[in-house]
């Protein structure tokens, strides 16, 4: 029952902190560092631009490439390339890092939960293996001890009771991540964490030991008791934070699922049938245009010319100047 309970926590959780706009994140993966240095190295970049330096090549090829948000939460990718086949290539080749990167990039919300508790799983994992493995040594050179029902429940109570704490302060740590402490949900988990806190005082304060054991009192249980009380409360310990983090986990992956931000490939880019540039009508009239300019003002200057040679008084001047200078 208190498994079901802390489903909503994800759920309510999840509207915290989506993003307004995803697209200008993927852009700035398209144009980081990373996924430039993976095409560079992919497509042999630094020696198709002649560069000398990493840097030269990155912002060449940031030159080539040019990225698109649409109002239709679409995503262009265009790569200018004398080549057309390998234009295509690359235009693909962008999009296929960028899904590489964003599944090990925490990108949404969701995916932040989800590797957090994917985190937390793994470790509760490992620690129950080590708990189990434990009582099993206990058990093979102890040999099973059968306890008192009463003492079964007081071990149950207090281990399920430092499960749901250690449980819920783990989730309070996922939600730092993402929302203020005046966080409704936030608050209400810091409630619960005290009240769980406040039953377990309770339960040890009426089964404490001389030892502090939530048992009854150690001296009066043979030594090999105790021993396989600590495991078995071990092992229900981890038993029921493996519980908690696989249900939170599941919760967050179908958070995750069903984010409208997930990246998917609608048109793969294919090899062009027109170039892009240069264009040659605007070529042919610039030409026409610069040619016809240029060639009036070489009129000009001959005319200006011409007229300067057969002037009388240019020609008398530059006599008088030819001779002074004998």
């Amino acid at each position: 029952m208190m498994l079901s309970q802390l489903g909503g926590l994800s759920a309510a959780a999840g509207g915290l902190a989506g993003l307004k706009n995803p697209n200008e994140i993927y852009i700035g993966m398209l144009q980081s560092r990373s996924i430039g240095d993976r095409l560079i190295t992919e497509f042999k970049l630094q020696e198709r631009y002649d560069e000398t330096t990493m840097d030269e090549t990155r912002m060449e090829l940031l030159k080539k490439a040019s990225f698109m948000s649409g109002k239709d939460g679409m995503i262009r990718i265009s790569v200018e390339d004398h080549d057309p086949r390998f234009s295509a290539q690359l235009a693909n080749a962008y999009v296929d890092q960028l899904i590489r990167l964003t599944r090990t990039l925490a990108v949404t919300e969701a995916a932040r939960r989800r590797l957090y508790f994917e985190g937390q799983l793994k470790t509760v994992k490992n620690q129950l293996a080590d708990a189990e493995v434990a009582m099993r040594s206990m058990q093979e050179t102890t040999g099973m001890l059968q306890l008192d029902a009463q003492v079964k429940s007081i071990i149950a109570n207090e281990a399920q009771l430092q499960g749901m704490i250690a449980a819920k302060e783990v989730q309070l740590g996922a939600m730092r991540s993402f929302a203020t402490i005046n966080n409704p949900a936030y608050v209400r988990l810091q409630e619960e964490v005290r009240g769980l806190n406040a039953q377990l005082g309770k339960l040890k304060k009426g089964q404490e030991s001389s030892q502090g054991d939530a048992i009854m009192a150690t001296r009066k249980i043979p030594e090999v008791g105790v021993e396989y009380i600590r495991s078995l409360r071990d092992v229900k310990y981890y038993e029921t934070m493996f519980e908690m983090m696989a249900k939170q986990y599941e919760l967050a992956k179908i958070d995750e699922s069903k984010d409208s931000s997930v990246i998917q490939l609608l048109d793969s880019a294919v090899v062009p049938e027109k170039k892009s540039g240069p264009k040659r009508g605007r070529l042919l009239l610039g030409g026409l245009f610069g040619g016809l300019v240029l060639a009036a003002i070489i009129a000009l200057l001959r005319d200006s010319y011409m007229r300067m040679r057969n002037d009388v008084g240019n020609q008398v001047r530059w006599t008088e100047l030819r001779q002074a200078r004998k």
